[in-house]
Parts: structure tokens; sequence; C-alpha cells
């Protein structure tokens, strides 16, 4: 089955739904409704999304630019839009390595749209789980060399493996696969109250029963429990919105970015 069979339009999904909510073209009347309706539920979640997404422009500029990183291994990509992984980092480090991985049929008929890379360097594309990393790590040493530092991104793509304890694995399995200098780089919706996180349990809700795929809220010491073995870069765990920007419009979305020693 193609990926263009495989898309249902009946049902609203995640990526397009999130692409909607960034102000895209790549989604359909069901997944502009439900977006509707969660921002009735938890008016935010749009600054959720552009905070998320500025994140990973920040990050990843770092990186590339002050870590020297130049192997990025993004899960979760989510549909193309502005300042994708290997523009950001290609715009520092034209020789920089970008291996993206998703399993949403429609973000695998726009994958060609990640795979314009600088001269210098290379993006590829994976169809993959990110509940198999070891597929993942295997597809993706066609093109980086795992040897060297890689920045493995995994932004909102861990709340929607539900088992906390599955969740943990797969983060383990990438980043023990990665030499010493390797990132990870982390985004999660939480209910905490800290960050306004409230406001989020109605609208998460509302998708579980309307869209797919399901959704879980971490807290802080669940989001933590990712980063062990690393260490995390200052300002620590935080707002997505506010890692390393002032801002004092934080959203309901940790950010972090660990390294391996």
């Amino acid at each position: 089955m193609t990926g263009a069979e495989r898309i249902r339009t009946d049902i609203a999904h995640n990526a397009r739904v999130w692409n909607y909510w960034l102000g895209g073209k790549d989604n359909y009347p069901v997944d502009r409704a439900v977006g509707d309706q969660v921002t009735g539920l938890y008016p935010s979640i749009g600054e959720v999304a552009r905070a998320d997404r500025a994140f990973l422009g920040r990050a990843v500029t770092h990186l590339a630019a002050d870590a020297g990183v130049r192997q990025f291994l993004d899960i979760g990509t989510g549909l193309p839009t502005a300042d994708n992984t290997h523009e950001v980092a290609q715009r520092v480090a034209p020789e920089a390595r970008i291996v993206y991985v998703d399993n949403d049929p429609i973000v695998l008929t726009h994958a060609r749209a990640l795979l314009t890379s600088a001269p210098e360097g290379v993006t590829e594309y994976i169809d993959a789980d990110a509940r198999n990393p070891e597929l993942i790590l295997e597809a993706a040493a066609r093109t980086l060399d795992l040897s060297r530092p890689v920045a493995v991104m995994m932004l909102g793509i861990l709340n929607f493996v539900l088992d906390a304890d599955e969740a943990r694995s797969v983060v383990r399995t990438l980043m023990d696969a990665m030499p010493s200098g390797s990132h990870l780089v982390l985004t999660h919706p939480t209910l905490e109250p800290e960050l306004g996180g409230e406001g989020n349990v109605a609208a998460m809700t509302f998708w579980n029963e309307n869209a797919t795929p399901p959704i879980t809220a971490r807290s802080r010491a669940e989001f933590t429990s990712f980063l062990d073995g690393l260490d995390v870069l200052e300002p620590g765990i935080v707002s997505c919105a506010s890692w390393r920007f002032a801002t004092a419009s934080e959203v309901a979305q940790f950010g972090a970015v660990g390294r391996k020693p």
C-alpha cells in the first residue's frame, strides 16, 4: 500500500492538525474542525505549536554553531514547514547530514520537500515508527556515521508512546548507540500547573476521543527520566518557549537538550 493509499481523510491526524496550527495548508476539513475545537478548549495550543517550532530552530542552531554537531537524526519529523532541521543546520554548516524519520503516510508523501540538501551535505528520509529504534538505527547508519556525535531530535513524539517504560526504552536504545558528544533534544506536553498545563486536560481528552494517534502528557519527573545519564544543558528543563529565549509567555510544553558525556 502506498503512502497516499494509507492516508485517511475521515479522522483528524496529528501531523495535519499541527500543520494547521502552524498556518500550513497540508490539512483537511476534519483536521481544521478538530483543531478549532481543541483551540476552543485550550486557546494557547497554537502558541505551543509555534513555540515548539522556534525551540527547534534555537536548539539546532546551538548544536551546529556552538557544539559543532554535523549529524542530526530527527524522529517524528512532521510535515515540512519553514525552517526544517536540515535548513537550520545547513545554514550554519552546509556539510551537515540529516536523517528524518516518520511513519505518517502524509508526511511520507511530502518527504521530497525534506530532501533538498545543500550540495555539501545530505538529507535522507526513513519510513519507520519511533517505537522501533533498532530499525531506525540500522537505517540511519546508511547515512550517518554513528561513531561521531549525532543530535537525536524527538520533538513532540514521545507523547504518542503512551507507556512510559516503553518511551524510556526507546530513548535509551537510541542514546546507547550514540557516541560521547551526542545530544538528545526533547519537547513534551505536560499538565504541570506551573506552565499552565491544567488547561490541557479537556483538550487532550477531546483529542483522544476524536483524533489519532492518542496522546499523553507527562510530569516533570517523567520528562526528566528521559534525560537520565545525560548532562542537561542550561537552562535545564523549562518551557520550550523560554529555552535560551527571553519570553513572558511560557507554554505547557517542556523543552530540554542533554549531552552524552
